[in-house]
C-alpha cells in the first residue's frame, strides 16, 4: 500500500480518504469517513461505534453492502496506518442511502457528480471552454491565465472566481 494513489476529497470541509486499487481498477473510500460526515461527528471513537451498530444491523437485514465491504490500511491523524473499511463507488452510494436526509442527498449527488452539483456545473464550463474559442485567448503558464481559467470555470458558482485567494487556508497546521 506504501506506492497506492492516495486521493483525499472534501465534502462539506470534512475528509474522505479513498485508494486506488491498481488490479481492479478502481476506487475504494473510507467508510468511517462518510458515516462521520453524513452525522457530523468529530468523534472517531462514536464515529466507529455508529458503523459498527449500522454494520451489525444491515448484516442482519441480510444487506450485502456488508458483503461488499473490504479492509485496507489508511494513515491515520497519529501518524499509524490502521485497517479500515472501505467500499467501492457503488457501495458509496448504497451507504448514503441508508442515512435519509438533505445532506445525504447532497453528499450523493457530490460524490457522483450530477449535473446539478457545483462539479458537475463547472465540468459541463470546462467542456464548453474546451470546445470554444475562448481557449486560444488564455495567456499559458501565467497567472493570468489561472485565473482567467478558474473565472470561466467557477464563475457564478463561487463570487472569488478568478480572484487570487486572499486568505490563507489550512489542514492540521500545514
Amino acid at each position: 500500500m506504501s506506492n497506492a494513489k492516495i486521493s483525499i476529497r472534501f465534502f462539506d470541509a470534512r475528509e474522505v480518504r479513498a485508494v486506488w486499487d491498481e488490479q481492479n481498477a478502481k476506487w475504494w473510500f473510507s467508510v468511517l469517513d462518510i458515516v462521520a460526515l453524513l452525522t457530523d461527528q468529530d468523534d472517531y471513537a462514536k464515529t466507529r461505534y455508529y458503523w459498527k451498530y449500522l454494520k451489525a444491523k444491515l448484516k442482519k437485514e441480510k444487506n450485502e453492502l456488508v458483503s461488499a465491504t473490504t479492509q485496507l490500511k489508511l494513515l491515520a491523524s497519529d501518524g499509524k496506518r490502521y485497517l479500515t473499511d472501505m467500499l467501492d463507488y457503488t457501495g458509496i452510494i448504497a451507504l448514503g442511502k441508508e442515512f435519509p436526509s438533505k445532506k445525504a442527498n447532497r453528499f450523493i449527488e457530490w460524490f457522483t457528480y450530477s449535473d446539478e452539483s457545483i462539479d458537475g456545473k463547472s465540468k459541463t464550463k470546462a467542456y464548453a471552454m474546451f470546445e470554444s474559442s475562448f481557449i486560444n485567448s488564455i495567456e499559458v503558464g501565467t497567472t493570468k491565465g489561472m485565473q482567467q481559467i478558474h473565472a470561466y470555470l467557477f464563475g457564478g458558482l463561487y463570487d472569488f472566481a478568478g480572484q487570487i485567494r486572499q486568505k490563507n487556508i489550512s489542514k492540521g497546521g500545514f
